[in-house]
């Protein structure tokens, strides 16, 4: 194989090896041309023949000088010709040159001398358009000073997702100097999760082609590794003129502004929404658990991780703090975490009494009034807010890194303590948490007073009520009697129901069962006060129309106090029965052998009312027979109707028939649901032979 070929046998690999033709080069079209020692044309390219207009047999053989240069322009020109091959030194420059067709042309020339192995010399000049030189010079200026001085970060790799080059923005995002770039991957500068999903986005653009535009990416970077930053990403192909793909090129801009701004509005909204939903949530009931049960479920998962709300023992026994020396004794209410936890064996149980060491932050509540923050826990301080060393082992094993206390504060006095943790959230508590937290104790603490004070209210009323109630005998003359109260449940207050069994001559028993409308101690002491006047007015041995007619009159003077009531009388010797009702709902007679009845008495109106007018009846009750009286409570509802609820009466009271104690049992249980707003009373007896002793 001749030198020649080997030659071209090495072109041909060369070419091969290289990915294609350079496209700055075509971009400048850069004409060659070779002349003798004497200035004439030896070879002339295509691209000569394209800038100057003559063809390579026009231009081969002719002098340059003569060919390509205007009268005025040829001594300028030959002598730097001359110089050039005179002294072996290249001359670059711009020169006039004339095109075939006449017009003049500024050309950029690179020209030198080139000696063969004979030592002949040679000269030549490379050549292109000074117009589409100054063009891509423009660019390249451009360019350059984009890349370099450009807040945006800029940067290109390869198509092995190395980088070749970056600017002095990216450079200061990634906090790793320019130079450190070239030639390292993707994930060596930037290792993490969520920059090996942008590396995949990467390697997506560089196989399809199709751009992304303004991603947002979150993540940490050398330059500022404690704190989130935010970019937005912009990535597309590069290709050369002829289509082959370069890499990939990114545009990143710095929006952690932005993002922290609408992270915070993002908190903004979610500190309304837990406002929001804390008023509509927190105090829903008058119970005291339940009402701090609320406040933790408003509270977690959205703030904290673990919340625990503790009140002071004094305030639910005698409803006030308790000013004594010594350490404050806490009943723990309610707690709550985000998802199953050890942390919760270290936190007191609900129901379980406490006392705290002086530096917990329950106690600096209660010293100081004020709510403590402790943004940042390591596993020696755990302690602090820990009951002892086996719960802060578990706070530490749990994860537990920041807590915040916030005294429970209503009416200007603290009731108690809201402790708030966070764990498997890695955000510190800050300020705003804290202001939020307190915010939200001190709506909830005054539903819990609010529940302590109905609590101790209610439990008055109801011994006042049990007291001024009789404690009836199972058995009267000719009757088998048996009593309930009921008090309403913690949602509402106890009421004025009550019944009464009074003794008369003859054998004969007054038998009343009423409803004080209206609650609490107030209707409470009414009742009594009516109870009283029946007692007294029953001795009287009146008809049950005319009792009623004296008790609408001191009804009246119980202003602004109404009152139903059913008064009856039982002769056992006479099996008669005289009942007589005000306003109140009929009494069901139970016969042996017959259905339950409603008895269908003159209705007459309320006591209080005034000018009532009330009439007696007189019905047959024998032996096994069974009245039944009983207040609203025990069967109307707010969903269902009264005369349903009474069918459900009657079918409960129907046979088998039982003993009057186990009908009141009965009854309650079946008619009653633990969530009932009113107060019941139930009197049934049951007619017996009369006997003499």
């Amino acid at each position: 194989m001749s030198r020649a070929d080997q030659h071209a046998e090495q072109a041909g690999d060369l070419e091969e090896a290289e990915s294609g033709p350079s496209g700055l080069m075509e971009l400048l079209g850069v004409a060659a041309v070779l002349m003798e020692a004497d200035g004439r044309i030896d070879m002339w390219s295509p691209q000569a023949e394209e800038l100057f207009g003559y063809t390579g047999d026009e231009a081969a053989g002719q002098y340059a000088a003569t060919l390509l240069l205007h009268p005025e322009h040829r001594e300028a020109g030959i002598a730097l010709f001359a110089e050039v091959m005179e002294t072996g030194r290249g001359w670059a420059g711009s020169f006039p040159v004339r095109h075939k067709d006449g017009s003049t042309r500024t050309v950029e020339f690179r020209n030198m001398r080139l000696t063969d192995n004979l030592g002949d010399h040679y000269a030549l000049g490379l050549a292109t358009d000074r117009a589409t030189v100054r063009q891509v010079e423009r660019k390249v200026a451009l360019s350059s000073q984009l890349v370099t001085q450009a807040p945006i970060g800029l940067s290109v790799m390869d198509t092995e997702m190395r980088y070749v080059a970056v600017n002095g923005a990216m450079a200061s995002m990634h906090g790793v100097p320019e130079a450190d770039h070239v030639g390292r991957p993707f994930r060596e500068i930037l290792p993490g999760a969520p920059f090996t999903t942008t590396e995949n986005q990467m390697r997506e653009v560089l196989r399809t082609g199709r751009p992304l535009v303004d991603q947002q990416v979150v993540g940490r970077t050398r330059a500022d590794p404690d704190n989130d930053h935010a970019w937005a990403v912009s990535l597309y192909r590069l290709e050369d003129h002829s289509g082959h793909v370069l890499g990939i090129a990114s545009v990143v801009v710095d929006v952690t502004d932005r993002y922290r701004a609408a992270k915070a509005a993002d908190r903004a909204q979610q500190r309304l929404r837990l406002m929001a939903d804390g008023s509509a949530r927190i105090g829903t009931t008058l119970e005291v658990e339940r009402t701090a049960e609320e406040l933790a479920d408003v509270l977690v998962p959205d703030l904290a991780d673990m919340v625990a709300v503790d009140i002071l023992d004094s305030v639910l026994q005698k409803g006030r703090p308790d000013v004594g020396g010594g350490p404050a004794l806490f009943r723990a209410l309610a707690v709550k975490t985000a998802y199953p936890t050890d942390a919760s064996q270290a936190i007191i149980a609900p129901g379980h009494l406490t006392t705290y060491h002086a530096d917990h932050p329950a106690a600096h509540c209660l010293r100081t009034g004020k709510p403590l923050l402790i943004t940042h826990l390591d596993s020696g301080e755990l302690s602090r807010i820990a009951a002892d060393d086996a719960a802060a082992g578990l706070l530490a094993q749990a994860g537990v890194h920041t807590d915040m206390a916030v005294p429970l504060i209503a009416r200007g006095q603290i009731i108690g303590v809201m402790g708030l943790a966070r764990a498997r959230n890695p955000q510190p508590f800050d300020e705003d948490d804290l202001t939020l937290a307190c915010e939200l104790a001190s709506s909830a603490a005054l539903s819990i007073d609010n529940a302590v004070l109905h609590q101790h209210i209610r439990s008055a009323a109801e011994t006042l009520q049990r007291s001024l109630l009789p404690q009836p005998s199972p058995r009267r003359p000719g009757l088998e009697i048996a009593a309930r109260y009921r008090p309403a449940q913690a949602f509402s207050e106890v009421g004025g129901d009550w019944y009464d069994i009074i003794p008369l001559n003859g054998d004969r028993t007054a038998l009343a069962v009423g409803d004080v409308m209206g609650s609490g101690i107030p209707a409470a002491t009414a009742m009594g006060r009516l109870r009283t006047a029946t007692s007294t007015l029953a001795d009287l041995d009146l008809a049950p129309s005319r009792i009623l007619t004296h008790l609408d009159k001191i009804t009246q003077g119980l202003d602004p106090y109404l009152a139903t009531c059913v008064y009856a009388v039982y002769d056992p010797q006479h099996r008669r029965l005289q009942v007589a009702c005000a306003g109140h709902l009929p009494p069901v007679l139970v016969r042996a052998g017959r259905p339950p009845e409603l008895l269908d008495l003159p209705t007459g109106t309320p006591l209080g009312v005034g000018g009532g007018f009330f009439e007696t009846s007189e019905l047959e009750m024998n032996p096994g027979d069974q009245l039944v009286l009983y207040t609203d409570g025990l069967v109307e509802t707010r969903d269902d109707p009264i005369d349903k609820r009474l069918d459900a009466l009657l079918r409960l009271l129907s046979p088998p028939y039982r003993s009057a104690e186990e009908t009141c049992d009965r009854l309650l249980q079946q008619l009653r649901s633990p969530a009932d707003h009113d107060d019941v009373a139930l009197l049934i007896a049951r007619a017996e032979p009369l006997t003499t002793l």
